[in-house]
Parts: structure tokens; C-alpha cells; sequence
């Protein structure tokens, strides 16, 4: 049941959220910079990919002003994807009072050390609202900066009890990587048993054990009986994830992925994902392929169960990033995500089965060629699988 602990995860389901789908950049930017406006007392932000830009100046200022105002503003970046951060950006944040840290800077010297990042996406504020999901502070998200070609992503807007969850992850990742490290007022929420939906947050932690995360997708892909309905930008999935997959759809579950179509940023992984593409259209896993934009989003629906956030069905995520997804028990959230993902299939491009084993030789020498690179990377990471720091 959603309410049980276990030893197996650090948070437990609790009762009394409220929660708001966001979906692109044109409502959840406006809604996270709202919010930070309207602090109070404290504003923390954590973020893998922060670059100098038009949307990273509406948040800086946003920032900055929250600082000004006496409210304690902590931006927790990470080492790779704030390197297109300008110098001059950074100074003005620092200069007007916002507290920037860095979690795990790049050094030539650290070689495997270098691939433990900090991937989450978080902004919370006074410890009321907490925002999660896939997006990053850059402006290939932001439809004033790219109209026609914005990344397509999906926020989740959390209140209740999940907010102090949130609160506690991060201090555990600033105050391991600070020197001075803070601390902050317990955060309030709603009674166990109040009126309100079912939530927990899902998190790979600095330990870097088995994922939990991974776990969870696993549990409630095996669990699902009408509908397993993944969205990743990222699909390099380990093995009990794609086993997990063709199980349940060989039960009988609707089960379907929604993946990037020829718009990606990295085209080399899609090729790393295609190649498992026949075993699963054989096990009877429908496969889309977005058009119109990079899916970039994070969604998981099984059943009445949604999961959103920072993690992409890849190896990488469960193997050296920090990761956080925002876990719903709630048929209504469940209703309004199988709506989304049914809007975002009639832009996709299914994969039928047939067609594509008569893709071209050239397609499976690519596939073949980057399926090597993933053994190669894992190798490579396996004697340094300790977190730095």
C-alpha cells in the first residue's frame, strides 16, 4: 500500500498535497519566478543546467531582488552544467547577496570522479511550494527565446507534506559540499489524513547505492494493470528496467514509451536507445517518437501512480547523478497526465513492429556501434563508483 514504509525508501507516502501539472516553459517559468518574488524568508534553488541567457537574467534578477529584499537565497548548481554560466553573471548574483555553491566542480585531475553530477531540478520557497521536474534554467525551454523550437517539458508545482522531503535533500547536498553550512526553520504542512492527495519524493542520494528510484519504476511497472506509460529524453535503460517493460506487456498492460523523434540533443544516444527497440516492439511495447520539438520530460504514468522529475530512463542517472522525482497516488493528477501523454501521441510517430525490421543496414551498424560505447563508459566507471567528497 502507498502508506507502508520500508526499509527500502528513504520517504514514505504521506496523505494532505495539492498538486499543479506545469507543462513548458511558457507556464512554469512565469509561475517558479512568481513565487520567488513573493519570498519571504528563504528561496532555494537547485539546478543542473544554469547558462547565461535571456530566461537566466529573468531569474538572476529575480534572484537578486529576493535578496535585496533580506530573504536568504541559496542557488546550488552543479560543477558541468553551470559551465556556460558567465563570470559576470556569477559576480552579480554574489555581489547582491545570493549564496552560489557549486556541487562537484570539474578538475582534470579527478578523471572518473568528473561524472558524478548533481542532476536534480528543484525551487522552493519558505518552505510552502516546492517546484520539480526536467527542466533547466537555459533558454532552449523558454518559448520567448525559442518559439518555435523550445524544449518540450513538464514541471510538477508540490504542497504538503513532500516540501520538507524536498527541504531535507537539499541541505544534505549543500552541507556537504559548503563550508558553512545552514540550516533552516522545520517546514509546516498538513496533517496526516488531511484532505489531499497521496505523495512521496523517490531520491538517489550522495550514498549512491542501488537507485531507488530505479526500484520504484520497476515496482510500479510490475504493478500496473491497465497502463505503464513512460516519457524519458533519454532512453539507455538497464536491464531490469527493460525486462521489467516486456513483462508487463506481455501480461497484457498497455505499455508504452514516448521517446525523442529526430529533434535531440544528442543524437548519439538516441541511436544507443534504438538498438533496443526490436526486442521490445517484440515483446508488444508500443513506441512514439515526438516530433514537433526535443522531449525533453520525465513522466512516468502506471495505473493511478505518476512520477515526475529529473530522471531519464538511462544507466547514467542510476549509476553516478544525484536524482529526485516527485511520486502521486491520485486519480485526478492520473487523469490530467493520461491526457497529456494521449495530446503528445498524436504527434508522435509510432514504431510498428514489421516496418522497422526492414530498417536499413546503416541504421543497425549505428546501433550496434553505439551500443559498444555504453559497455565501454560503464567499464570505465566502475572503479570509481564512490561519490566525491
Amino acid at each position: 500500500m502507498p502508506g507502508n514504509s520500508s526499509h527500502k525508501t528513504r520517504f514514505t507516502w504521506r496523505s494532505g498535497h495539492r498538486f499543479r501539472l506545469l507543462v513548458d516553459g511558457g507556464r512554469f517559468f512565469p509561475a517558479m519566478i512568481e513565487r520567488i518574488q513573493q519570498a519571504t524568508h528563504y528561496v532555494l534553488m537547485e539546478m543542473y543546467l544554469f547558462e547565461s541567457g535571456q530566461l537566466a537574467d529573468r531569474f538572476i534578477k529575480a534572484l537578486s531582488d529576493a535578496a535585496d529584499r533580506g530573504v536568504d537565497v541559496y542557488l546550488l548548481l552543479d560543477g558541468y552544467g553551470c559551465f556556460n554560466l558567465k563570470p559576470r553573471d556569477r559576480q552579480h548574483l554574489t555581489s547582491r547577496g545570493v549564496h552560489v555553491l557549486e556541487y562537484n566542480p570539474l578538475h582534470y585531475l579527478r578523471w572518473q570522479r568528473n561524472l558524478f553530477r548533481n542532476h536534480r531540478k528543484l525551487l522552493l520557497v519558505d518552505g510552502q511550494v516546492a517546484f520539480t521536474g526536467g527542466t533547466g534554467i537555459t533558454d532552449r525551454f523558454d518559448p520567448q527565446s525559442y518559439p518555435d523550437r523550445y524544449w518540450h517539458e513538464i514541471m510538477i508545482a508540490v504542497e504538503g507534506p513532500s516540501v520538507a522531503h524536498w527541504q531535507a535533500l537539499f541541505l544534505e547536498t549543500w552541507n556537504r559540499w559548503s563550508e558553512a553550512p545552514i540550516t533552516l526553520p522545520s517546514v509546516r504542512f498538513l496533517s496526516e489524513g488531511a484532505e489531499g492527495t497521496l505523495g512521496r519524493v523517490a531520491a538517489h542520494t550522495s550514498t549512491l547505492g542501488k537507485s531507488e528510484i530505479l526500484r520504484s519504476f520497476i515496482t510500479h511497472i510490475r504493478h500496473a494493470r491497465q497502463r505503464a506509460w513512460l516519457a524519458t529524453a533519454y532512453f539507455v535503460p538497464p536491464g531490469k528496467l527493460r525486462r521489467a517493460l516486456g513483462q508487463s506487456a506481455r501480461r497484457g498492460t498497455d505499455v508504452r514509451l514516448m521517446l525523442p523523434g529526430p529533434v535531440t540533443d544528442h543524437p548519439a544516444v538516441r541511436w544507443m536507445g534504438r538498438r533496443h527497440y526490436e526486442r521490445m516492439l517484440r515483446n508488444g511495447v508500443r513506441i512514439f517518437e515526438y516530433q514537433p520539438r526535443f522531449l525533453h520530460a520525465k513522466v512516468l504514468l502506471c495505473d493511478a501512480r505518476v512520477s515526475i522529475g529529473s530522471t531519464n530512463a538511462d544507466r547514467w542517472n542510476y549509476h553516478w547523478n544525484l536524482e529526485a522525482n516527485q511520486e502521486v497516488d491520485d486519480p485526478v493528477i492520473a487523469e490530467q497526465v493520461q491526457a497529456l501523454f494521449e495530446h503528445d501521441f498524436a504527434l508522435c510517430q509510432e514504431i510498428i513492429y514489421p516496418a522497422w525490421r526492414l530498417r536499413p543496414w546503416y541504421y543497425r551498424l549505428r546501433e550496434r556501434l553505439w551500443g559498444g560505447v555504453i559497455g565501454l563508459v560503464s567499464r570505465f566507471g566502475k572503479e570509481s563508483r564512490r561519490p566525491p567528497k
